[in-house]
């Protein structure tokens, strides 16, 4: 949905200009020429963010805003104006104004500007959406599992979540650590403040360090306004740092000053910026093999490293792959618009199976796509995005049969040879079970 935007100036051709402006920029953009008929307006149609003159013949921008905050207090304003003074800015600040800028408008500046307004409203509004909805919201949808090795891991995000310990998520690429960070976030006091991940991993190291911390206007070649980082975003809440091991040296060491004493600097700037802050790290890589290579600082990870919780890959937690697939399959029928009555037996014979080397995020996206392309009420085989003939014809001694034997006993030994539990987690009954203990030649190991 199009942020809508509201310009009010009596001017037409700074009406005009913005108005095209941020209608190219993608943005829903109206204009009134007056405060009497912007106050008309906001009765009709609710915005998201209104640009308002501060001059204006009858009523003055400065008149008209705090009506707007009376109708609406999450809209935000920011005032435009030729004659800018001190005691005009704090009065239009102390009023509720975003903030303001000052004619002729540097386009740039104010896209900026509105950018930064919207992004702060929108965390404003799931944090309330947060606060209404907090039951229904103590897992994300994709945490679905009854494994014992995933009902482990919620054990350890329950016992961790209401403290402030730095936690480091550990496992393999796609098996869902930025879920599990995001469960101790919305299970902790922080809840209601803002979770902000950094992808350590997406940028060269300057536009990473003005990721993490910011930069001021100049702050470095080609940056034409002040920019706040994630650190100072996510003041009261979670950062979550998503593969640190891909920090440089130069930024490990900032990033470790930052996280001991709350307070860093923005890139080009000499004021201390403080933000209260809980951190959580991912990594897939060996930080341990870093740490002897000279790679990644020994204190800054055991900084990090006071718990941590490991996720184990899709392959070792198979009952919860059903559960998954099916979700995935609501979750993008309800976005394609097509009903399917679920799977074929031998797509989930084939689901169970496979190794799933990208994890969860390979699942869904095999789900996804199969959505998109299927045309019957079941997915079926052809609707998968594998060579499944060749899969499913034994190729390295991978067929159904030895597949279904190792795991069968995978969840036998698992379970102490409990028939019942074992049956329950590999959804057969206890008769068909010992058929196949019988069929495969399974025997009981000494434990």
């Amino acid at each position: 949905m199009k942020n809508k935007i509201l310009v009010v100036d009596d001017e037409k051709i700074v009406r005009d200009s913005l108005t095209h402006w941020f209608q190219e920029s993608g943005y829903e953009t109206d204009s009134a020429e007056s405060a009497e008929m912007a106050l008309e307006m906001l009765k009709e149609k609710n915005y998201d963010l209104v640009l308002l003159d501060m001059k204006m013949p009858g009523m003055s921008g400065l008149d008209l805003l705090p009506k707007i905050k009376e109708k609406d207090p999450t809209i935000y304003v920011i005032l435009i104006t030729a004659y800018a003074s001190v005691p005009s800015a704090i009065q239009a600040l102390k009023e509720g104004a975003f903030d303001y800028i000052t004619k002729p408008v540097d386009p740039d500046e104010l896209d900026h500007l509105v950018r930064r307004a919207l992004e702060e409203r929108r965390l404003k509004r799931e944090n309330e959406m947060l606060k209404n909805n907090i039951k229904e919201l103590i897992l994300p949808n994709e945490l679905i599992g009854e494994s014992l090795q995933i009902k482990r891991v919620l054990d350890l995000v329950n016992n961790i979540a209401n403290t402030n310990t730095n936690v480091m998520i550990r496992g393999e690429s796609g098996v869902g650590k930025e879920l599990i960070a995001k469960a101790i976030h919305l299970n902790s006091k922080r809840r209601f403040f803002p979770f902000v991940t950094i992808s350590c991993s997406s940028y060269d190291d300057l536009e990473l360090a003005s990721e993490i911390f910011g930069h001021e206007k100049g702050g470095f070649e080609g940056t034409h306004y002040k920019r706040k980082g994630k650190l100072e975003l996510a003041n009261g809440g979670t950062v979550y740092f998503d593969e640190i091991g891909c920090l440089s040296p130069a930024l490990q060491e900032d990033v470790m000053k930052a996280i001991e004493s709350k307070q860093f600097f923005r890139v080009g700037g000499t004021e201390i910026i403080n933000s209260d802050f809980r951190v959580i790290t991912a990594t897939h890589s060996s930080l341990e093999e870093l740490v002897k290579q000279g790679k990644f600082r020994e204190d800054l990870y055991y900084l990090i490293n006071t718990f941590t919780i490991f996720v184990p890959p899709l392959r070792e937690r198979r009952e919860d792959i059903k559960a998954l697939a099916e979700y995935f399959l609501r979750k993008y029928s309800a976005i394609v618009g097509k009903r399917f009555a679920g799977f074929s037996s031998d797509v989930i014979d084939f689901m169970m199976t496979y190794e799933w080397k990208g994890n969860i995020r390979e699942l869904e996206n095999c789900i996804e796509r199969a959505v998109v392309v299927g045309k019957k009420d079941l997915i079926t085989m052809k609707d998968l995005p594998f060579d499944t003939d060749d899969y499913l014809s034994g190729i390295n001694d991978r067929t159904l049969k030895t597949m279904e034997k190792k795991y069968i006993e995978k969840i036998l030994s698992e379970n102490r040879w409990n028939i019942s539990r074992s049956a329950e987690i590999l959804g057969i009954d206890r008769v068909t079970l010992y058929n196949k203990i019988r069929k495969y030649k399974l025997g009981k190991k000494d434990q």
